[in-house]
């Protein structure tokens, strides 16, 4: 009994970054040992009915907490500012950092694609075409719909955007009426307050979960899922580790000065998170706890620009957008000018604007970019039907990448505003 509750106390002891790497890395394992003991059929069957309930049960606790945390998160943070005019400089800094940090990332993709040319040489022999049901929407139809007809339904549905303006009316409105409205402002500070106390909570089921999906991901798909397309996967995943270390390390160490250490262990949870579920939407309460606990986030800017940011910063997402317009036109033979890199760049760069935060969305935006250079529907399709059975993988490092930026922007805003508590930042992680 003894030896028990010092491996609990030990456990527990240990920082939850920690925990989650070992969870993942004892989730890969497994999987890949059930997949080589049992054989590829056996083993899906298996994890699928015994390990993925329990990864989704994880993935779904963090889903329960989004709408409610963003909502009051959101609208304390107005609160905190104390005036509604501030909450326009934060929105602009915010913004402004996020596409900045978006167009370097296509860049990086598309010079990736043309370095590594991944495309070259591929065989579409044997590949189904698989196109995708729905369109994106237009920039009209996205900006229309961050007004909701009815703010419970958006609630309801989980409309981020949609969710995120009503809650700054919500939040310019209290401030407006001040002392009149004080009740109604007392509840919506103290349920942010609930809602991440309870998000520490279910962090602390992070490692198992992670665990559970990460056992599930190797057992199912195994490392076929990197070999079918190693080149495709080396071009997303160097790629995007260059724009983690260059484009977030820069802005963080020479723009912000402040130490790079801190920054990442700080995101870490969220990072292993956002890579296990592939969601940057599911991802947010745990960014939104890293950046206030960790990194010294105060509430009016993460509860703002972080649920901001996982609806409008896909930076992995524009620079996977660059790269398969690379592996396309290698693949189909077609020859693209200056002009035609110019056009990819400004297209994926606007097209991953406000994509869903889900897994694989990017891959409903790829005709928008492929037709930019030529490609017809029907290589299109070939093209969604080559890559969409090995996308998860790519994904995964793709919404790391986004939750990272989502991290780097906040705490930038937050030192640009003179808010940012730097004695927390440097201080190790502590969630």
């Amino acid at each position: 009994m003894a030896k028990a509750k010092g491996v609990l106390a030990g456990y527990f002891g240990a920082t939850l970054w920690k925990r989650v790497l070992v969870g993942l890395a004892l989730g890969v394992a497994l999987g890949l040992i059930l997949r080589l003991a049992l054989g590829a059929d056996t083993a899906t069957a298996l994890t699928t009915t015994w390990f993925r309930p329990f990864g989704d049960a994880f993935v779904q606790l963090i889903r329960m907490l989004v709408v409610p945390l963003v909502f009051t998160t959101l609208a304390a943070g107005v609160l905190a500012m104390g005036e509604p005019a501030k909450l326009g400089g934060i929105g602009l800094r915010a913004i402004g950092a996020y596409l900045v940090t978006t167009l370097f990332a296509v860049v990086i993709g598309l010079v990736m694609g043309a370095v590594l040319r991944p495309g070259a040489g591929v065989d579409f022999t044997g590949v189904a075409p698989a196109a995708l049901a729905g369109e994106a929407p237009t920039v009209a139809e996205r900006l229309i719909a961050i007004i909701p007809a009815n703010p419970f339904a958006a609630l309801a549905s989980g409309d981020i955007l949609a969710v995120i303006f009503f809650a700054i009316l919500l939040g310019v409105a209290l401030l407006v009426m001040r002392q009149a409205a004080k009740p109604v402002a007392d509840v919506i500070t103290a349920g942010a307050e609930v809602m991440l106390k309870i998000t520490h909570w279910v962090m602390e089921l992070a490692p198992v979960g992670v665990f559970f999906l990460m056992t599930w991901l190797a057992a199912t798909q195994g490392l076929s899922t990197f070999t079918s397309l190693a080149l495709l996967a080396a071009c997303v995943y160097l790629g995007c580790l260059i724009h983690i270390g260059l484009v977030y390390g820069g802005l963080v160490r020479l723009v912000l000065r402040l130490p790079l250490r801190q920054f990442f262990r700080g995101m870490f949870d969220a990072q292993a998170v956002a890579y296990s579920t592939s969601s940057s939407s599911a991802t947010l309460p745990v960014t939104i706890s890293c950046a206030r606990d960790n990194l010294g986030v105060p509430n009016a800017i993460a509860g703002s620009v972080l649920p901001l940011g996982a609806t409008i910063n896909m930076d992995g997402t524009s620079l996977y957008l660059g790269v398969l317009a690379l592996f396309a036109a290698q693949a189909f033979g077609l020859d693209l000018s200056l002009a035609d890199y110019a056009l990819v760049a400004m297209t994926a760069t606007l097209a991953s604007i406000g994509a869903a935060g889900i897994p694989s969305a990017s891959l409903f935006l790829l005709a928008t970019v492929l037709s930019t250079i030529g490609a017809t529907p029907e290589q299109t399709a070939l093209m969604v039907g080559f890559i969409l059975p090995f996308d998860r993988p790519l994904d995964m490092m793709r919404t790391l990448t986004n939750v990272t930026g989502d991290g780097a922007v906040s705490v930038a805003v937050a030192k640009w505003e003179g808010e940012l508590d730097e004695k927390t930042y440097r201080h190790d992680a502590v969630v």
